[in-house]
């Protein structure tokens, strides 16, 4: 038996979510499917971090074990021929048998992309959140710096969270513009429900003007969802890529396929 891992990356836009469901299209479903074609036998996938519906990613890690003797490359171009356009397989490596995609994972990193102008997007409607108000990524920025580090992140989690604490560390989190584009790149050890969606939504109601940059700092000391505001759109939202230990010889977070492309210009750095 031999484990695997896998870079995966996604269009959530017509998926429920990452997790297997009863009844609905899920990316955890299409992958498994595809991966069984290949091995010829069933295949389960853990991933590094669920997404939700609409949610999309760029650098998703993955692990399944399976009996089947293949390439690398089988794993990548077989697996990727029994996909539908809008899931593909990236690399495919075995692992040591202590590798786990989601609990050996050092930090997890998200991001958020605005489209900020006065007319509604053609293109690109489920891949960017479409915003009209003019957004001050310099008041977003300054407002964010009240987030970086370890505190309880309770108002930013939603009602259906399950994590058993709210605690979580934030090492970096960066708001840029580029050009009609508003960027938000955030990292921590791990993330809420809906945790990174509802920082979206503070910092958007911030750059909009409504709210003082004081503000977010204020949400969070008030540990209760109910003071953070609305929740923002999934379409925005990427799940770009997943720190591990050197040991395991995972991809680094630069070589993921898309991460340097225009469309996700701003701050990269782990």
């Amino acid at each position: 038996m031999t484990r695997w891992a896998l870079g995966v990356e996604y269009n959530g836009a017509r998926f429920c979510g990452w997790q297997s469901q009863v009844g609905v299209p899920t990316v955890q479903d299409a992958l498994e499917q595809a991966l069984a074609a290949v091995a010829c036998e069933p295949v389960r996938v853990v991933a590094a971090g669920r997404t939700d519906t609409g949610v999309h990613a760029l650098g998703q890690v993955v692990h399944f074990e399976s009996r089947a003797v293949r390439r690398p490359e089988a794993f990548v171009r077989g697996t990727n021929a029994n996909l539908g356009g809008d899931v593909a397989v990236l690399w495919a490596q075995p692992v040591p048998g202590d590798f786990h995609a989601r609990f050996s994972a050092r930090s997890r990193r998200y991001r958020y992309v605005w489209l900020n102008r006065r007319a509604r997007p053609a293109l690109f409607c489920d891949l960017m959140t479409f915003e009209y108000r003019p957004l001050d990524a310099s008041r977003m920025q300054e407002a964010a710096m009240a987030l970086l580090g370890r505190h309880d992140f309770s108002a930013f989690r939603a009602a259906q969270c399950q994590a058993k604490s709210p605690v979580r560390t934030v090492h970096s989190l960066s708001v840029e513009r580029a050009g009609p584009l508003v960027v938000m790149v955030i990292r921590a050890d791990a993330f809420l429900h809906h945790m990174v969606r509802n920082i979206a939504g503070v910092l958007a109601a911030i750059g909009a003007g409504e709210r003082p940059v004081s503000w977010a700092g204020e949400v969070l000391a008030a540990r209760e969802r109910a003071a953070a505001g609305n929740t923002a759109s999934p379409h925005g939202l990427y799940f770009e890529a997943v720190e591990y230990p050197e040991q395991y010889g995972i991809p680094a977070a630069c070589e993921v396929p898309g991460a340097g492309l225009p469309f996700f210009s701003g701050s990269r750095a782990l």
